[in-house]
């Protein structure tokens, strides 16, 4: 009797037990996706971009805002080993007398992430004033405060680009410059003017001492796009894209806004490319948006559409029986390779026709192809495999 007893006492124990760890499971799998996950077929780009936004940078600033989705495109055809290369982007502003003293003029927009929509609108929001351009504090910041992954097989730069004096500010720039390389982060430099004032000004020698790359551009020369015949449509199937994403949880509608208001701004500047190199990226991995989108989190990042709350879940989802919401995200995820895979078809044409020109027309000293030709150099010794 008394053993029954005990057994009796003890199955409500195991069962509460099994309660929690079955809680403690739904839990965890509802947790928030973070924008800088990976999947394990995917390896780590780290990018640390940091823009003079004093007074005389305003080209600098209207070229990164048309350039970055090239910049990130450079490595929608990389390999690295059996994994595809994804980007982290990590974005400072310094020499902005907007900005406090005592933080030497520098401010950290965005840490490490992989929501490029939200780099973009940061890119947007910047304006330049003033001001004392402090290379050395900012480049140390980056250094210091970002996340910066610890393979030694991850490709990991900064870009600092200014147009002042490089050894300027309380911090000496190339004692930040040595601390980058020993951890394994190259220092690449854009020297916004003329070539010799960026040599006799500090700029060389500091890329030189973290193993980076001396480059100068015209920071007030306006890109200018090869205009292709396919570039019309490519577009057009950017904006169709749009249709294929499924919001979800407290970042669902901000999300699909911003999304959209990206597709705007890339607009914009049509003339730059922009709106052509945007779409190739929402037709890559490197433009993942898990943290608001059911068909990504759920393709990319293995959450389970069940542990979503009713509650965090879309109307036409809502609206579903359980047992058809999975065919509804399906259906979206097959809608949309399909039109990424016709985007990238009409690329290879559109490619063929660019080369042809480009061949006439040379390159420019712009900051896309500065970083472009720098990149693919230096993520080549970290065995990763251009296309």
């Amino acid at each position: 009797m008394a053993q029954a007893q005990g057994a009796m006492k003890a199955y409500p124990i195991r069962k509460l037990a099994l309660s929690l760890i079955a809680c403690t499971s739904l839990l965890r799998a509802a947790e928030p996706v973070k924008d800088t996950q990976l999947s394990a077929d995917e390896s780590l780009v780290q990018l640390a971009i940091l823009l003079d936004t004093s007074n005389s940078m305003d080209g600098l600033i209207e070229q990164a805002k048309s350039q970055l989705w090239k910049i990130v495109n450079e490595f929608n055809d990389a390999k690295q080993g059996d994994k595809k290369p994804v980007v982290q982007v990590a974005l400072y502003e310094y020499g902005n007398t907007n900005l406090s003293v005592g933080t030497n003029y520098i401010r950290q927009v965005l840490p490490f992430t992989r929501d490029l929509d939200k780099v973009s609108e940061q890119l947007f929001k910047l304006t330049t004033n003033g001001g004392d351009e402090y290379c050395g504090a900012v480049i140390r910041e980056a250094i210091d405060k970002l996340d910066w992954d610890k393979n030694g097989q991850t490709y990991k730069a900064v870009f600092i680009a200014g147009n002042e004096p490089f050894d300027q500010g309380p911090i000496k720039p190339n004692d930040s410059c040595k601390t980058a390389i020993q951890k394994g982060i190259v220092v690449n430099t854009i020297h916004c003017g003329n070539r010799a004032e960026g040599e006799n000004s500090g700029w060389r020698t500091g890329a030189a001492l973290a193993e980076g790359r001396f480059l100068t551009i015209d920071q007030d020369k306006a890109v200018v796009h090869i205009e292709a015949p396919q570039d019309k449509e490519i577009t057009r199937l950017s904006i169709e894209l749009n249709r294929t994403y499924v919001t979800y949880g407290k970042d669902g509608a901000r999300g699909i806004a911003n999304q959209t208001a990206q597709d705007s701004n890339a607009s914009k500047y049509e003339k730059s490319g922009a709106a052509v190199q945007r779409a190739l990226t929402k037709t890559s991995s490197n433009y993942k948006n898990s943290t608001w989108d059911l068909v990504d989190a759920c393709k990319k990042d293995g959450v389970k559409l069940e542990n979503i709350p009713a509650a965090e879940l879309p109307k036409e989802l809502k609206d579903l029986a359980p047992g058809a919401r999975q065919t509804y995200i399906d259906q979206k995820a097959a809608e949309r390779a399909k039109l990424q895979s016709d985007i990238s078809r009409l690329n290879e044409e559109r490619k063929k026709f660019v080369a042809e020109k480009a061949k006439e027309k040379g390159a420019e000293a712009t900051l896309d192809n500065a970083i472009s030709q720098v990149v693919r150099e230096q993520a080549a010794k970290k065995a990763i495999e251009f296309k």
